[in-house]
């Protein structure tokens, strides 16, 4: 190993990088594009909902409860109807997916102590929002049940919920540490998956061969480059994620750096590996995108739970690098663990970073076949 063919190697793709516009932009500018259209696009709080009232009672007791719905800000009423045959349109049309009636003879039993039902009618083709809107209505019906008296059977459990490291229970917190893993490992696939392959199409990788060149020290000055690349993007998205979507770092900065380091250094020799098997740009970068997005997205945790897949699949994520950095992202984001507790996440980092650098070792031949 010669530090000397490293630096040049490394002086090259300094150079290469900087006359190439595109990869500039895609290595700065795609990670904070993608975080700030994702960040905002994908969301699993579910307020504001569309909402219609057919209030046949038309009392102050079924007014009061009307305005709970509309003032507890998960409703939005849209329109307020006369007769119940006038519901199927907003729903059948989307414009509402939620409609509460109370019927006529609502606030006669109230007062007379009977139940008093309302009927509530969800739009079960979002069967998440549906979930969720049910749990609003039970919710919202027994805080006015409580408030005015109706509720008199006291409960054999009294049952408080306390919530940890995501108090607000906002969506965003806990999906934008793992967007961060999904959008590095798709860069930088994307960016070292070009390098080893531009080499070949333009005709470059015969002079390279007949230099002393050895293939360890070809791999390592190609990696240097988008290593420092993927640092700065990796700030660049703590930053955003910090500052731009208030997501709590609870952990240690330092730590992060570090970890998200090993992960950079697996997913970029990845990338090597596909130029090198690829030999074409544009087949290594299709390959890039398929090996490195979808399983980061579909694989990693990152939205779908490991623990719900088949058992097949949940076999398969232990070869999904981004599993163990979306554990490590949200434990130091929203838990402030340490290193202490993630120890085999970092280990089988470690190994794949290693075991995927080896084989791109292995792969790469110094010869014109």
């Amino acid at each position: 190993m010669s530090l000397l063919r490293i630096r040049a190697i490394i002086r090259k793709e300094l150079i290469q990088i900087g006359r190439d516009p595109f990869s500039l932009a895609m290595a700065f500018l795609m990670p904070v594009i993608l975080l700030f259209i994702y960040g905002y696009a994908i969301t699993f709080d579910v307020d504001r909902i569309n909402t219609v009232v057919c209030d046949m009672d038309k009392s102050p007791l079924s007014r009061e409860l009307v305005e709970e719905f509309g003032g507890s800000g998960y409703f939005s009423i849209i329109s307020y109807l006369d007769r119940y045959n006038e519901i199927d349109p907003y729903l059948d049309a989307g414009k509402a997916k939620v409609a509460i009636v109370i019927p006529y003879n609502f606030s006669k039993n109230r007062r007379t102590g009977r139940d008093a039902q309302v009927e509530v009618i969800l739009d079960g083709g979002d069967s998440n929002t549906a979930n969720i809107a049910q749990g609003y209505v039970a919710a919202i019906s027994a805080q006015y049940a409580r408030r005015t008296g109706m509720d008199t059977a006291a409960p054999i459990i009294d049952s408080r919920s306390r919530v940890w490291y995501n108090t607000e229970l906002r969506s965003r917190n806990f999906i934008i540490p793992g967007l961060i893993a999904v959008i590095m490992s798709v860069i930088i696939a994307l960016l070292t998956s070009l390098t080893i392959a531009r080499e070949w199409d333009r005709g470059t990788m015969e002079q390279l061969i007949s230099t002393p060149l050895k293939t360890p020290e070809l791999i390592i000055g190609k990696l240097v480059p988008y290593f420092l690349i993927g640092l700065i993007d990796t700030v660049l998205t703590i930053l955003m994620s910090t500052l731009l979507f208030n997501v709590p770092l609870r952990g240690s900065v330092f730590l992060l750096l570090v970890l998200s380091g090993i992960f950079l250094i697996g997913g970029l020799s990845f990338g090597i590996l596909i130029s090198i098997v690829g030999r074409t740009q544009t087949a290594a970068s299709q390959m890039a995108m398929v090996s490195s997005f979808l399983p980061s997205f579909l694989l990693s945790g990152f939205i779908f739970s490991i623990s719900n897949m088949p058992k097949p699949l949940q076999a398969i994520t232990y070869a999904v690098p981004a599993r163990y950095f979306v554990t490590i992202l949200k434990g130091i984001f929203l838990k402030g663990i340490g290193l202490r507790l993630l120890v085999m996440e970092t280990s089988l980092l470690v190994v794949y970073a290693g075991l995927i650098f080896f084989v791109a070792n292995k792969k790469f031949r110094k010869r014109v076949e």
